[in-house]
């Protein structure tokens, strides 16, 4: 009778967990689900100029697995270091803060190309941006290689004497990142380009033809465009300034077939959805749709948030105050928050004219890695959860990865305790925050509305894992 008892003790204890993984393995079935959101039907190509044949290339997987890059814009806007990178435009249309700039400190024949000879890069070290950029976490680098004012900072055929190489520094920006970013980190480099230029003649000509013409795209644009992807080899294409203009000025669908089925970086090259006034958020690769998209929920397409240090400008100003720049607090929350809902991190600074990271913005950079150490586990190669953020508790989003759920937690829960709604608890369930070896306890909680009571360690000053953002990561739910 005994060995009867313990053949039925036994036989009752593997049900349950029979139960348990069976449930477990349903959720994680159920998760694949939200996880695949980004997939589409496998197409290799080749690829037709038209936009149902080129929305058709899957999104080569490095991107979504990343997570996490840096974007950097340098021009000759960090010469005046005024404001914004838009400065030129400002000054032409009259705005008033920017023609006094002017007027009180630069003689009066004083034009914008003049500022060429000032951005001068003599205290410019790739290594050094190289080292940081490994430092901040980061997977991928974004530099500009050319804003709306036209000026290379590679020396482009297509840029006579507006250009990195034949004025100011002397020196081919874009190929000494790339080499140092190559050669010391395993970050892939990418290249902001935009299409247009607000003062080019050609592109002048054109819109006076209401884009009819398209002289300054044969002559300019798609020349320069194929020499940074024959010479530099990109990773990532991040177009800009086509909100002028319709897709078909721009060629961009005969542009993309080539880049897909033809370029040298055809097999891993990744792009945005900036080819026309009509198609962010629409055609492309990724979706940005606007400057910091931020949408908070789950996206049915891969996007990423460009956001800047600076919350005014996304070049290095000289009037900014210590207000002005995010804090890690915003910077943890707006990952959490963007990675959650399916998206990438793209975190900018702006260099000096002379080629320096100013203080603050290697500082965030450096935190950001460090915070990144601890808790990239969460981060990295994760995907949405069924919830994105918690049901009952306010500031707590969620990825998912390798069968395991990651409760971001923005602020650490009054008396140690945090509620929450969206996790539901099995037997089988373990707790842990990243970067702490024991265990949290749990329990089924009382709180109307929520599913599980988590108790927070009781740590002080260096044993604290993070100063922001603690990551929690559940097992069996």
């Amino acid at each position: 009778m005994q060995g009867l008892l313990t053949v039925l003790l036994f036989c009752a204890t593997v049900c349950v967990i029979s139960s348990e993984k069976l449930r477990f393995q349903k959720n994680a079935q159920d998760n694949l689900k939200v996880i695949n959101f980004n997939q589409r039907e496998e197409n290799s190509g080749p690829y037709e100029p038209n936009w149902d044949s080129i929305d058709s290339r899957p999104l080569p997987g490095w991107y979504d697995e990343a997570k996490f890059g840096i974007f950097i814009h340098w021009g000759v806007y960090s010469v005046p270091a005024f404001k914004t990178e838009w400065f030129w435009r400002r000054w032409k249309d009259g705005n008033p803060d920017f023609v006094n700039f002017m007027k009180d400190n630069f003689k009066p024949k004083f034009t914008y190309p003049d500022f060429g000879p000032m951005f001068t890069a003599e205290m410019f070290d790739a290594n050094h941006f190289a080292d940081v950029l490994q430092a901040s976490g980061a997977q991928y680098v974004v530099l500009t290689s050319k804003h709306h004012e036209g000026f290379t900072n590679w020396g482009s055929n297509y840029s006579w004497n507006w250009n990195a190489v034949d004025m100011g520094p002397n020196r081919d920006l874009v190929a000494e990142l790339a080499g140092a970013v190559r050669s010391r980190t395993k970050l892939k480099f990418g290249l902001y380009y935009s299409l247009f230029e607000w003062f080019h003649p050609l592109y002048l000509k054109d819109a006076g033809n209401n884009f009819t013409t398209n002289e300054y795209v044969e002559m300019v644009m798609k020349p320069q465009m194929h020499e940074l992807i024959n010479e530099y080899k990109p990773h990532l294409i991040w177009s800009d300034g086509d909100w002028m203009s319709p897709d078909t000025y721009w060629d961009s669908v005969n542009f993309l077939a080539w880049l897909y089925n033809d370029s040298p970086v055809k097999e891993y090259v990744v792009v945005n959805d900036r080819w026309g006034k009509d198609d962010r958020c629409l055609h492309g690769g990724y979706y940005t749709c606007q400057d910091r998209y931020d949408p908070g929920v789950l996206q049915a397409h891969k996007w990423e948030n460009c956001f800047t240090i600076d919350k005014s400008s996304w070049g290095y100003r000289r009037d900014a105050t210590i207000t002005d720049y995010l804090t890690m607090d915003e910077i943890t929350q707006t990952l959490a928050e963007t990675i959650s809902c399916g998206g990438n991190l793209l975190l900018n600074f702006g260099p000096t004219h002379d080629g320096r990271i100013i203080p603050i913005f290697e500082e965030r950079l450096r935190q950001t890695g460090e915070w990144l150490k601890v808790n990239g586990e969460a981060v990295y190669g994760s995907h949405p959860w069924t919830a994105q953020n918690d049901t009952l508790t306010k500031g707590v989003w969620y990825t998912t990865k390798d069968g395991f759920v990651y409760a971001f937690v923005l602020d650490w829960p009054e008396n140690n305790s945090l509620d929450l709604g969206s996790p539901i608890p099995s037997t089988g369930t373990v707790v842990e925050m990243l970067g702490v070896k024991t265990p949290l306890q749990w329990k089924k909680s009382t709180t109307e509305g929520a599913t599980i009571n988590i108790a927070f360690p009781v740590l002080a000053g260096p044993q604290l894992p993070c100063d922001y953002a603690w990551v929690l990561k559940i097992s069996m739910v």
